[in-house]
């Protein structure tokens, strides 16, 4: 038995419960503001791709956008009562270490079930601005055969009434714009590194020029 075929599927409904509790809180913490969610495909398999500047991207995501979204989470937030809430929402642990086996076959799973996969191409929180992508993405977009969907989160960056670094102040507007969606394969159906490299590269224009424009549109 392979490590993906031992883990258990991510549960498409508890990713709807998530996404039930993450409107609350989001609401209930800041102002949401959306803008072209209507941009999503209602059906069939679609990857978010998130930029990555506060904390709260993946729980605002989640909570806003149209469909329940299943993320690649960093396995160390799965500890204790946490990862298993984590889990129960259908949210998925990947060690960003190691070619992760169990993640990638989860992830997959996702699309090949027609589902929303969310990531961060880059990696790890830091400037938002896409400037550093991670092949992942071309990897599970190509492979699964899904389109992109570039989302960018922009939150205040003033201090004054923010508690926590990594969070914009409290009951602050956020702004999360959703783009057109892309596909980021060459049409033929390769694989191979070269495909995912250049894959990369179209993937790196089309999010950098969705920031842009949603900064653009919401004079963030």
């Amino acid at each position: 038995m392979t490590a993906s075929s031992a883990a258990p599927a991510p549960s498409e409904k508890g990713a709807e419960v998530g996404r039930r509790i993450g409107v609350g809180l989001m609401y209930g913490l800041w102002k949401p503001r959306v803008l072209g969610a209507w941009r999503v495909p209602a059906t069939g398999p679609v990857i978010y791709a998130v930029n990555h500047a506060h904390n709260i991207d993946g729980p605002m995501v989640m909570g806003v956008a149209p469909r329940p979204t299943h993320f690649l989470i960093k396995k160390e937030a799965f500890v204790g009562p946490l990862g298993r809430f984590l889990t129960g929402i259908g949210q998925l642990p990947v060690d960003r270490h190691s070619a992760d086996r169990t993640a990638i076959g989860q992830a997959l799973g996702v699309l090949a079930d027609g589902g929303v996969l969310g990531i961060f191409p880059e990696g790890t929180r830091g400037e938002g601005d896409f400037a550093s992508l991670r092949a992942g993405l071309a990897y599970f977009a190509v492979r699964g055969g899904a389109p992109i969907v570039p989302v960018a989160v922009l939150g205040s960056t003033d201090r004054p009434g923010r508690l926590i670094k990594a969070l914009p102040p409290l009951r602050s507007r956020v702004d999360v714009v959703f783009g057109d969606p892309f596909d980021a394969g060459d049409g033929s159906g390769r694989r191979t590194r070269k495909v995912l490299d250049e894959a990369t590269e179209r993937i790196q224009k089309q999010l950098t020029a969705h920031l842009e424009n949603a900064r653009r549109l919401t004079g963030r």
